[in-house]
């Protein structure tokens, strides 16, 4: 049996005389950037993560590089980030010129530790971006009080988290502003990059939309120094359509989330925690041993696909190397990048697939 890391055939096979109409549509239309597909579907969007606002824009990077541009986070600020992530929060933080300031994840549910920013705090600090990881919210009534008391701007990354919830509310409701990324391989995911924000305020929503049209507000009218990051016509037609799908794919990931939970009983094997008040939307399965590199050939050797989230904490990229932060610094990243093994979840694995991965993990 073959298992692959990922798998989009059986969802786009179910949908996919509604996308040939969506992009029949959209080549009949004529017009491919930001045209009636973009407005229906940052409508369709915002409504869905339970906001007033939504902005389509190129990915996921540049959603968070907007607003950190929008709210004039600027050369000299830091910004509180976790320091397990994958490189493009960061990325956005030192575009902009700021300091990117790592505060620590707890090592069962891989969210920032709330307890461990306000030490991270100094005049300097302009906002903080907890991020979402692996389909699970951060613990958002802690990190918003705390930036309420220090006058913080909160930027949710939830490039990994569309349709998860934290005490009912979804991801994108529950910070000043949120950056989502539409890389195919996401639990929205468009056939090819996309990303979008979304907010409450208005007047960040204009901005954004602005600075992603080159800083214009009107043709030839630029009132910013801007980007060229724009979400096109196809995409957003496609993601129009697969955003009423969005739920049930979900809840297929969570019930083969529960099947590994309940079936995984390796003892060298440690399977993850879903923290209380969330609803965990599993865009990863990761699971942490001390055999990490051993499991993964194990399970190739069993034909079964697997990834590693991620292999180099940022702190030890050589991208990174001008922070000056050395190994042993940040621990609790760095174990969970030496130890960290994700298997496979997505919507159309069947029942006997998954349960063969967890008869070859209880076999390891």
């Amino acid at each position: 049996m073959e298992i692959p890391f990922v798998s989009l055939d059986f969802l786009h096979g179910e949908i996919q005389e509604e996308l040939n109409e969506a992009i029949r549509r959209v080549m009949d239309n004529n017009w491919f950037i930001r045209g009636e597909e973009n407005q229906l579907f940052e409508e369709k969007f915002a409504r869905y993560c339970g906001t007033k606002y939504c902005v389509g824009c190129g990915n996921g990077l540049d959603a968070l590089l907007l607003l950190l541009k929008a709210y004039d986070i600027k050369e000299g600020d830091e910004v509180i980030v976790p320091s397990n992530t994958f490189i493009a929060t960061v990325l956005a933080v030192t575009h902009v010129g700021a300091v990117p300031v790592f505060v620590e994840p707890k090592i069962d549910d891989f969210t920032m530790d709330v307890t461990k920013i306000e030490e991270k705090i100094t005049p300097k600090t302009k906002g903080i971006i907890p991020v979402h990881l692996y389909g699970q919210t951060g613990d958002m009534d802690e990190i918003l009080k705390i930036a309420r008391k220090h006058q913080l701007i909160v930027m949710e990354d939830a490039a990994q988290a569309h349709g998860a919830k934290y005490k009912g509310k979804r991801a994108g409701s529950l910070g000043d502003a949120a950056g989502f990324s539409f890389y195919p391989g996401k639990n929205l995911g468009a056939m090819g990059d996309g990303g979008a924000i979304t907010t409450n305020d208005e007047k960040i929503a204009k901005k954004v939309r602005a600075l992603s049209n080159y800083g214009s507000d009107l043709r030839y009218h630029h009132i910013y120094q801007g980007i060229n990051s724009r979400l096109d016509e196809m995409q957003a037609a496609i993601l129009s359509v697969k955003l009423e799908y969005l739920n049930q794919w979900n809840q297929s990931r969570q019930q083969i989330a529960r099947q590994y939970q309940q079936g995984i009983q390796n003892k060298k094997v440690i399977v993850p925690d879903i923290a209380k008040d969330r609803n965990h939307v599993w865009h990863i399965f990761p699971l942490r041993t001390m055999y990490r590199d051993q499991l993964k050939e194990f399970l190739k050797d069993h034909h079964i696909e697997t990834n590693i989230h991620y292999p180099i904490p940022i702190h030890l990229q050589k991208g990174y190397e001008n922070l000056g932060i050395k190994a042993g610094e940040l621990p609790i990243a760095e174990e969970i990048s030496s130890t960290e093994l994700s298997i496979p979840i997505y919507y159309g694995m069947n029942e006997r697939q998954v349960d063969y991965v967890i008869d070859v993990i209880n076999h390891f």
